[in-house]
């Protein structure tokens, strides 16, 4: 089983990164990009194939390694299917 996890910063966090990035884009040229918030995109290959166990795990790798979930928010994708 496929998962794929995608992190990114929660609204009203300064993205110091995203911001660099955003003035990289217009100093080449690149106009009309009006903010950037970068993040972070895993994938996993999962061994186990019961759905709702991997969920868990997934949460529990997210929660105590993965995000900071003070700052972080995220995202998770089991087989190209949103975890809600």
């Amino acid at each position: 089983m496929r998962a794929r996890i995608h992190i990114t910063l929660k609204n009203g966090v300064l993205d110091p990164q995203g911001k660099a990035i955003g003035n990289a884009l217009a100093g080449l040229g690149f106009n009309g990009v009006e903010d950037v918030r970068q993040g972070k995109y895993l994938e996993l290959q999962l061994a186990d194939q019961d759905r709702d166990a991997a969920e868990r795990q997934l949460r529990r790798m997210c929660e105590q390694l993965l995000a900071n979930t003070v700052i972080e928010s995220y995202a998770i994708e089991l087989d190209g299917t949103p975890v809600a």
